[in-house]
């Protein structure tokens, strides 16, 4: 009697496995997914993007925790443009994830508008439901409901600014008026967040120098941009800050800024351009 072969197994869902590893190597941030057809989570302090893309009375509360959060911290009140920059970033950030990482580790890309997105700040907690997805031809992942194949590597990348594109589109209507930048400046500040977001993941992940590769290609900045995005993932080597094997660090300028100096003159980010590279230098090479 002949033995039909057995078929690989189709996993559950084509990011489950990605979202897991992300949690093994970055507990602070904790993805749930909601089945086809089931709500996703509200009350207790969630929120939908979609409800942060309208721009009201959601939004007004969201942005309510980073300007209590100011007060607390730093004893002033930021500027109400300062606020809206500082909630934006607080969300943008976790959610590239959602998309750079199942497209980093497994090569999928996950359509995700903002209908199907909502987030718990306060326990880092994000809840998706994915309906549609993009593979390669020789993904298992192929015959799962939702699948759509795309030929080839750079194809796929297409997908995955496709859809950070259409998700961040919605999110920065809603933040836009509050924050006194023009679209460039806006779409500048959501580049960053994807490329810095998968930058510090996979250093957790250990291959931050096949990440970098990959930024580059997503995300190339010259000669001219993708649209809509301002600017690329511009990394560069940080000379006099080397790693353990004597290699030079990397580092990259923002296309835009988060506005923190306006709190803390003195106190500005790694990768802002205001930090020089001497700084840089300082700062890694005392945390090493």
């Amino acid at each position: 009697m002949t033995v039909p072969a057995l078929l690989p197994a189709l996993p559950a869902s084509p990011v489950a496995a990605s979202y897991a590893r992300l949690a093994e190597v970055f507990p602070g941030l904790r993805i749930e997914e909601t089945a086809r057809g089931e709500r996703l989570p509200d009350g207790a302090g969630w929120v939908g993007a979609d409800a942060l893309a309208a721009g009201g009375p959601a939004l007004d509360a969201f942005l309510a925790w980073d300007d209590a959060q100011v007060l607390r911290d730093y004893g002033t009140r930021a500027r109400p443009d300062v606020v809206a920059g500082f909630g934006l970033h607080r969300y943008v950030w976790p959610a590239c994830l959602l998309v750079t990482v199942p497209w980093f580790l497994d090569r999928r890309v996950p359509r995700l508008p903002v209908r199907n997105v909502a987030f718990q700040r306060a326990l880092g907690r994000l809840a998706v439901r994915v309906e549609e997805f993009a593979c390669l031809p020789d993904d298992p992942a192929a015959a799962l409901p939702g699948a759509r194949v795309v030929v080839g590597e750079e194809a796929l990348r297409a997908e995955v600014r496709a859809s950070l594109a259409e998700h961040f589109a919605a999110v920065l209507d809603g933040f836009g008026p509050r924050m006194r930048r023009g679209r460039r400046a806006l779409w500048g500040m959501a580049t960053d967040e994807i490329v810095e977001g998968l930058w510090y993941v996979a250093a957790l992940l250990g291959e931050e120098p096949r990440a970098r590769e990959e930024l580059e290609l997503l995300l190339p900045g010259t000669p001219k941009p993708y649209e809509p995005y301002a600017g690329g993932a511009g990394f560069r080597e940080l000379a006099g800050a080397e790693e353990p094997d004597g290699t030079p660090r990397a580092t990259r300028d923002r296309a835009a800024c988060c506005f923190f100096y306006t709190l803390r003159p003195e106190d500005t980010c790694l990768t802002c351009p205001r930090t020089c590279d001497a700084e840089r230098v300082r700062r890694l090479t005392a945390t090493a």
